[in-house]
């Protein structure tokens, strides 16, 4: 099978990015899991306080969307997450919650990477939280 370079570059972005979760103590569970709806880059699990039950610390599943830019030309790779594809990433991590049946806390984070023309990375940032409502 022949890798576009697009799909080269995406696949670079998802390895910097599972290694940078790890490093933060997130546990990656799957990759591009699919659907008929889309695909999850990254799956994760991070052990974190749920506010919601007294700030008790519990398994989170994190979703996570990896966004890789090679320059600025056509904004940066954090900008490329719209309205658009925030509302088919939540479509997408809703489908994943229900056929898992995952009942914990969960949330959709963005690792945005952004690369010079060479390839060199120039910035790695972990948004959590990324994606709401």
């Amino acid at each position: 099978m022949t890798t576009s370079p697009r799909q080269a570059l995406g696949r670079a972005g998802e390895e910097l990015a599972a290694t940078a979760l790890t490093a933060a103590g997130l546990t990656v569970v799957a990759r591009n899991w699919r659907c008929r709806y889309g695909e999850l880059d990254l799956i994760a699990q991070e052990d974190a306080s749920d506010l919601s039950r007294g700030g008790v610390v519990v398994p989170w599943l994190v979703i996570v969307e990896v966004r890789t830019r090679r320059g600025a030309a056509y904004g940066t790779a954090a900008e490329s997450v719209n309205a658009t594809k925030q509302a088919k990433l939540r479509t997408v991590a809703q489908a994943y919650v229900q056929e898992t049946g995952w009942t914990g806390p969960w949330r959709i984070d963005v690792v945005a990477i952004q690369l010079d023309a060479q390839g060199r990375l120039l910035e790695l940032a972990h948004i959590r939280h990324a994606v709401t409502g």
